[in-house]
């Protein structure tokens, strides 16, 4: 199954990983051809700076992906609070990916700190596909195990809002992935429907009657 590889083996351990936090590299400038946009359905758009410098092939896929509409409608399948959000797979349970070939890693040293966006695998080192994850807080136990790919600079909170669980009861999912240079407008957001009592119909007052002389 497309899983995180022990995941819950270093969430266990991320305390003692964060007392040793690595200095995450400089980030470049923002480029909104590098930038993916996802509307979540948890109220905004989250803003991820992605790295071709350190993940290139793991970027392209994801600017392919999302330019497909493969993202859009998926939900996040996998969500451990303090930990992270995953969500990318087309069977909604962890299992699937795209039709594309797998991605051979591309381990960097982008530190797997709060914000971050890495890239879900098998048990093979080079068997990422479609899904991803953006870490709900540090875990430097997953350095140099997953390819990381960029980080989230804007709606962190819209991240933080996404349903928790494994499966989650009522899965948070992406309403539509985009790239920033591609100028694509957030959803419309459906305003909420107000029920209105139906309203009885009235019958005509009776004439009052006549005074008498």
């Amino acid at each position: 199954m497309r899983k995180l590889v022990a995941l819950l083996f270093g969430f266990l351990f991320a305390t003692a990983a964060a007392a040793q936090t690595p200095a995450a590299p400089a980030a470049p400038a923002l480029d909104l051809a590098n930038v993916l946009y996802l509307d979540l359905s948890t109220g905004g758009r989250v803003g991820i700076l992605m790295r071709p410098d350190k993940a290139p092939t793991h970027v392209e896929r994801i600017k392919t992906l999302a330019r497909r509409g493969f993202y859009d409608g998926l939900i996040f399948h996998r969500v451990i609070d303090g930990f992270m959000a995953q969500g990318g797979d087309p069977k909604g349970e962890g299992s699937g990916g795209s039709d594309l070939p797998d991605l051979k890693a591309e381990f960097n040293d982008i530190p797997h700190m709060r914000g971050v966006a890495s890239m879900a695998r098998a048990a093979g080192n080079d068997s990422a596909n479609s899904q991803f994850f953006i870490m709900l807080g540090p875990n430097f136990v997953l350095d140099n195990e997953y390819t990381a790919w960029g980080r989230v600079f804007e709606g962190m909170e819209y991240v933080d809002a996404i349903e928790k669980g494994e499966p989650p009861a009522n899965p948070s999912k992406i309403l539509k992935a985009s790239i920033g240079s591609d100028n694509v407008a957030p959803p419309a957001k459906t305003p909420p429907t107000i029920a209105v009592a139906p309203v009885a119909p009235q019958t005509p007052a009776a004439p009052a009657p006549a005074a008498k002389n």
